[in-house]
C-alpha cells in the first residue's frame, strides 16, 4: 500500500484520513496532513530537525500526542515540519514512537500560510489495523 493522506469535507474544521503499510508511515502521513492544513508544505525545506518521542499503551493516544507535539513546536518555535522519519514499535504492551522531524521556521515573506490549527480533537479520532496496513481519521479544530 502506498502511504497517503487526503482531506474530507467538514462543515467547520479540517478532517483527514491517512493510510499506510506501517504505523511509522501512518504517523508520517498524519504529520504531513496536519502541517499541510496550516501552510503550503512545498515551500518548506528540511533544514532543521527535532526528535519527537512518545510512549503509550493506546495507539490512538500515541498518535494524538504526536500530532499535539507538532502544534507545540509550531506555537513555541514557529517551526513547520515537511519531512518525518517515524518508527513505531510495540513492546510489553506499549507502543513507542521515535521520530526525527525536519522543517524550518515560518517566514511570512517566504511561506504561504493557510489556517492555524487550534487543537487536535478526539472527536471522530480513529486508528485501526486493516487488511492492507493501518488507517487513521483525524479532525482538527481551526
Amino acid at each position: 500500500m502506498k502511504a497517503n493522506y487526503k482531506f474530507l469535507e467538514h462543515t467547520a474544521d479540517e478532517l483527514f484520513v491517512a493510510e499506510a503499510s506501517t504505523l511509522g508511515e501512518l504517523f508520517e502521513q498524519c504529520g504531513l496532513a496536519v502541517e499541510e492544513v496550516q501552510v503550503n508544505l512545498k515551500q518548506f525545506s528540511a533544514e532543521q530537525k527535532r526528535e519527537i518521542t512518545g510512549e503509550n499503551e493506546n495507539i490512538e493516544y500515541l498518535l494524538f500526542d504526536f500530532l499535539d507535539d507538532l502544534l507545540f513546536h509550531k506555537d513555541s518555535e514557529r517551526i513547520i515540519f515537511s519531512k518525518f522519519d517515524c518508527k513505531v514499535t510495540e513492546e510489553n504492551g506499549k507502543y513507542k514512537l521515535t521520530c526525527i522531524a525536519y522543517g524550518e521556521k515560518i517566514d511570512p515573506e517566504k511561506h504561504e500560510q493557510k489556517v492555524d490549527i487550534k487543537a487536535i480533537t478526539m472527536h471522530m479520532f480513529e486508528v485501526k489495523k486493516t487488511d492492507k496496513g493501518w488507517y487513521a481519521k483525524v479532525l482538527v479544530d481551526i
